[in-house]
């Protein structure tokens, strides 16, 4: 590759850990230069690596000056990244079509998006549904399991990436079954009822190799009302068993299944208004790895999307930096709004809830909603009677009738729905 390029081209993206932050530094070893062209430049695992520069002073030098220089090798003190370069042995000569200047800062290059695989996943016309049934599970294998909340959030939710080695392909916005070990309590002899979880990740998974999914999980933990304690005898079987589980176990899943929450791309230029509560963001966070973080060829996002996230607290919060990181690159794409009941007060000052912020906003989520936006909620059924009142509420207050507009919404197909 001839180095007349633009700086976002030459740029190193590093999106590795679940929230895909670009803002870490590389060791650089070493950097060289002489006529070679380079065909990868590189090609990065998913584990968390820190950038920095050997020597102090900052790598800038106009293309000008650097019109006669050839590259000829460049490392890096990690070892996991490979390989980090291969060079053919074609000359290639060095040309420079700008006169503008070379600042290496991966905070300028952070909208560099990352290079996804296999394209054929683009393919397919037909969503992918009920690939692998309860009664023949497809048997995958745990990747990682991390807890993803602060000390202070009430229970513990983990980020799990599972390894179907490219055999249980999905599109965002869809879920797997999970038939957690054992027998089950009320069938004897029978295996667990499959419990069914919306997927974090893109059609790509966390290393955008197209060979993993990952699933955003809260454990679930029984207190007796009447001693206040924890009863292990009534703890979620399946959420334990995720959230205990180490890298190499097995895990047999079922699906994809689900067509309601898919992400509409025949418009790039479309509205997503996105609700959640807790790990409902979980098909958001797919969604908004594909509009912002991976380079996909067909789906250029230049629309809006606007995520309303309800938690308790600030140590509740799923995927935040990752969020924030998408707020401060696209602004003009992004918007992001929170809800922490504990440490919030809405205008009547009690606690903040997300339909609290859904009214704040009221006015320019129906004029949105007007002119075509779709909306999505996801989490705890019982957040719908609130969000619903609030709504109702809102357009009666407008004039309008919320059945009516319901209905239409509906009609339109730009109301999603998924609650459990």
């Amino acid at each position: 590759m001839a180095l007349s390029t633009t700086l976002s081209q030459m740029s190193i993206a590093l999106p590795t850990g679940i929230d895909g932050s670009s803002r870490s530094m590389i060791k650089v070893q070493s950097m060289s230069f002489t006529e070679k062209s380079w065909s990868p430049l590189l090609k990065l695992d998913s584990k968390p690596r820190s950038l920095t520069v050997k020597t102090r002073s900052t790598i800038c030098m106009s293309l000008q000056q650097a019109s006669r220089t050839k590259v000829q090798s460049m490392s890096f003190t990690e070892k996991s990244w490979s390989p980090l370069l291969k060079l053919d042995s074609k000359p290639r000569s060095l040309t420079v079509k700008t006169r503008s200047t070379i600042c290496m800062s991966l905070q300028q290059a952070s909208r560099t998006k990352v290079a996804v695989t296999p394209l054929e996943l683009e393919d397919p016309k037909e969503t992918p549904l009920n690939l692998y049934r309860p009664k023949e599970p497809y048997t995958a294998t745990i990747v990682s399991v991390e807890r993803i909340v602060g000390p202070q959030a009430p229970g513990e939710t983990c980020h799990i990436v599972i390894d179907h080695d490219g055999n249980v392909p999905y599109w965002e916005g869809q879920s797997y079954g999970v038939i957690p070990p054992g027998e089950n309590p009320k069938k004897p002899g029978a295996p667990h009822n499959v419990r069914l979880y919306s997927i974090a990740s893109t059609r790509y998974g966390d290393s955008f190799d197209g060979k993993t999914a990952s699933l955003c999980v809260r454990r679930a933990i029984y207190y007796d009302p009447e001693t206040g304690k924890e009863d292990p005898s009534k703890a979620g079987v399946c959420s334990n068993f995720l959230c205990n589980a180490k890298p190499g176990d097995k895990v047999k899943i079922t699906g994809p299944s689900g067509k309601v929450m898919l992400l509409p791309e025949d418009d790039p230029k479309a509205t997503h208004i996105m609700i959640a509560t807790g790990t409902g963001v979980a098909p958001y966070r797919g969604y908004l790895r594909r509009m912002f973080m991976e380079n996909v060829p067909n789906f250029k996002f230049d629309g809006l999307a606007w995520l309303f996230l309800g938690v308790a607290n600030s140590d509740s919060l799923l995927y935040d930096e990752e969020f924030a990181g998408y707020l401060k690159d696209y602004p003009e794409n992004f918007k992001y709004d929170k809800a922490l009941s504990r440490e919030e007060k809405n205008k009547k000052g009690g606690k903040m809830y997300v339909q609290d912020k859904i009214e704040e906003y009221s006015d320019e989520i129906f004029k949105l909603l007007d002119n075509g936006a779709h909306i999505y909620f996801c989490g705890l059924k019982g957040m719908m009677p609130g969000i619903q009142d609030t709504l109702k509420r809102v357009a009666e207050e407008r004039g309008e009738s919320w059945e009516q507009k319901l209905t239409q919404l509906r009609k339109n197909k730009q109301w999603h729905v998924e609650v459990y």
